[in-house]
């Protein structure tokens, strides 16, 4: 096993350099950290929402310590010098992908890839980093539980933000296993207790009706001015969870 994020080797023997769980990842040796802001990795895919809109680029709000700029030849659309508000406005909500760092700490993204893309309506909840990897669950486990109890639509972000689409009953019922996931991160039997929690509050009829959410497909051109998702405050952080 080599030493991966937060460890480091010392005469044959690999060590943490933060606070957290051991997540073997072979031949990798990682700890996630307990709680931290988050530190973007290329290939990381997170929710981001636009900050501010230049005429060849938007600025993007990650929760990384520096925004990162989102150019236009990183969009799905042939947007023209000028004409990206005519896409993505400020207070909107995106699917990207960590391309690169640079030496002085510059973060590249972009939306040019499979299931990446503006998301339209839904609700934005903030967890902490740490805990990704327990709401995505062993080869997608606690996700999948999740999202065929609620029939909610649901795009996690390696950044700890969370777009929920659905049904109003659908976002409340997934925000709730959200705080759940916040609290009993560290404890066994999760998903089962999860499951077991939707099953327990299913409604007798589910509610119809839904505002539309969904993450705009590559070919659907310029998309549509609709209101831009609400976000919660940020999540109080605590114990993380492999």
């Amino acid at each position: 096993m080599k030493p991966g994020p937060g460890t480091y080797r010392v005469g044959g023997k690999v060590y943490a350099s933060q606070l957290g769980l051991l997540s073997p990842r072979p031949p990798l040796l990682q700890v996630v950290p307990l709680s931290g802001r988050y530190l973007p990795k290329p290939g990381d895919q997170v929710v981001g929402t636009v900050t501010d809109v230049q005429s060849t680029f938007w600025l993007l709000d990650i929760g990384a310590p520096r925004w990162a700029p989102l150019h236009m030849t990183g969009a799905p659309w042939k947007v023209d010098v000028g004409e990206t508000e005519r896409y993505l406005r400020t207070g909107d909500a995106v699917v990207v992908r960590v391309e690169n760092l640079d030496a002085t700490g510059r973060i590249g993204v972009t939306m040019l890839g499979e299931g990446l893309g503006k998301l339209e309506g839904g609700t934005l909840v903030r967890i902490s980093p740490a805990r990704v990897p327990r709401l995505v669950g062993r080869g997608g486990s606690m996700i999948d539980t999740i999202t065929r109890h609620t029939a909610a639509q649901v795009a996690i972000g390696q950044n700890g933000r969370v777009w929920i689409g659905g049904s109003p009953e659908a976002i409340r019922r997934v925000r709730e296993v959200l705080e759940m996931i916040e609290e009993n991160g560290p404890r066994s039997g999760l998903t089962d207790r999860v499951e077991r929690f939707l099953l327990a509050t299913t409604p007798v009829a589910r509610e119809e009706g839904g505002p539309a959410a969904r993450v705009v497909p590559h070919d659907d051109g310029p998309p549509s001015a609709d209101a831009a998702p609400m976000e919660d405050e940020p999540a109080e952080p605590g114990p993380a969870d492999e």
